[in-house]
């Protein structure tokens, strides 16, 4: 049996899951759908549509799927989708997609600290860390296993690599390449996430492949291009230095240096 308060306000549409508990003051509008498990503290709001996943966390005063602040949004449907086991603290927020049925998207064990925000039209991977008042702009992409350091700004249409960082105060307006640290303002690449990789038993041949890339990348006379190719005319390939190298070549914004 869901535990809900007396004092929440449940539109008759809203799917509650099996165990959810939502707290006092909330506010669960239209189309939403909350999976088994959920625990709302008080004065949580979430409008649809929207469809969240098991055993999320969402703590006072969080805002998710309002309507897009894109300007060019007329208030055609659109989407809001989030996976499993993530947590939202105090006052985090989460805009669903701009252009009809078109969508944001969270997945799952991400933990967004207090005042995050997502924006229109991003994509969050799994086991993401927002930082307090990390903030994405629209249409951003964030991959698996990115650090967003407090108070940092990311500008949209930018994309940011798996297991990267992204220091606190540090301004992004480029694509952070996956497994390396960016911080400043502007934003420079200051080296590859060792620490993080270890941790996730990265092999230590995997790791000294990276620094090198790192190397060939910024610590060069090489431009992008050239360097992609000294990357791999030298050194020995593996999963991640192909997804390094796909995720450079594929780039629309360039990459922060």
């Amino acid at each position: 049996m869901a535990g809900i308060h007396p004092t929440a306000i449940i539109d008759a549409s809203a799917q509650i899951g099996a165990g959810v508990e939502i707290g006092p003051y909330c506010v669960i509008g239209a189309d939403v759908t909350l999976g088994d498990e959920c625990v709302l503290a008080n004065h949580v709001t979430i409008a649809g549509p929207t469809t969240i996943g098991a055993r999320n966390r969402f703590y006072p005063y969080t805002s998710i799927g309002q309507r897009s602040q894109d300007l060019k949004y007329a208030g055609e449907p659109t989407y809001l989708e989030i996976g499993n086991d993530n947590s939202f603290r105090e006052f985090c927020t989460v805009n669903r997609g701009t252009a009809p049925g078109s969508k944001t998207v969270v997945g799952s064990h991400n933990n967004f600290l207090a005042y995050a925000h997502v924006a229109h039209d991003c994509t969050v991977g799994d086991h993401v860390i927002f930082s307090n008042n990390g903030t994405l702009a629209g249409h951003v992409i964030v991959e698996d296993h990115v650090v967003i350091g407090g108070l940092s700004g990311v500008h949209q249409f930018c994309r940011i690599g798996r297991h990267a960082i992204v220091g606190g105060c540090t301004k992004i307006v480029q694509d952070v390449a996956p497994y390396m640290i960016a911080d400043g303002n502007p934003a420079e690449l200051r080296g590859i996430n060792q620490v993080g990789m270890e941790r996730r038993e990265f092999a230590a041949e995997e790791i000294r492949t990276l620094r090198e890339a790192f190397r060939l990348l910024c610590r060069s006379n090489l431009n992008v291009k050239q360097a992609c190719e000294s990357i791999r005319e030298q050194l020995p390939t593996n999963s991640h230095l192909e997804h390094l190298l796909s995720f450079i070549e594929a780039s629309k914004r360039g990459i922060v240096r």
